[in-house]
């Protein structure tokens, strides 16, 4: 189990000015990233990089996001503290213990089961307490829906039907659409039963969504 020292919040408060600059501007979303230690995420040799806005290999062919993708999607989301939030890939566990830092309802799903193995056992020792699941997030997480929002932390080939039958009405969410190299922001908004509005943002780079909808079948 790692400690958070002074040293490390300093880091952290720099991070938070590297965002802010580079356009995060919901003063939650930079009090989350600036409450999470993400040091915890990394081996001790790698404390530097724990804290520059870059992305980092985490086993699995995966990474831990950047910050500022972190930051990104979770500004889009417009989180409330009674929202039920639903995150497609795990991953780390980062960017899941950010939305707890926004609301108590996270329900995240890992497409890799090593990695949901890791997870699991990071939210244990730090007393994390999302509900976690090892599963198909491609297709969401049906038994638990509707959610108010929802969140995909790798690049899809297109919107899955079973993600936005999974909106509440109102709700929100945030997927990277595109091709293998480079995906489009998206923020599909429930307006109606049968009604979505669509919204483009900035183009990135996320490793691809597995499952039934994205890029692969096989686990």
């Amino acid at each position: 189990m790692q400690v958070d020292l002074y040293r490390h919040k300093g880091m952290r408060r720099a991070l938070v000015k590297v965002l802010h600059s580079k356009g995060i501007r919901s003063e939650q979303v930079l009090a989350a990233i600036e409450a999470v230690p993400r040091h915890f995420f990394f081996e001790k040799a790698f404390l530097e990089q724990a804290y520059e806005d870059k992305a980092f290999p985490i086993g699995e062919g995966q990474t831990i996001s950047q910050p500022y993708t972190v930051a990104f999607q979770t500004e889009l989301l417009d989180l409330k503290p009674t929202d039920k939030v639903l995150e497609i890939g795990t991953g780390s566990g980062y960017q899941c213990w950010v939305l707890l830092q926004l609301t108590p309802h996270v329900y995240t799903i890992e497409f890799n089961r090593p990695l949901y193995e890791k997870a699991r056992r990071f939210f244990r020792t730090y007393n994390l307490h999302p509900h976690a699941f090892h599963g198909d997030g491609s297709e969401g997480l049906p038994q638990y829906a509707p959610y108010n929002k929802i969140i995909v932390t790798a690049g899809a080939p297109g919107i899955p039907k079973s993600l936005v039958r999974q909106l509440a009405p109102g709700g929100i969410l945030v997927i990277p659409v595109g091709n293998e190299k480079s995906q489009k922001m998206l923020r599909i908004t429930r307006t109606g039963e049968n009604d979505f509005t669509r919204e483009e943002f900035s183009d990135f780079k996320f490793v691809p969504l597995l499952g039934r909808s994205g890029w692969e079948t096989s686990d």
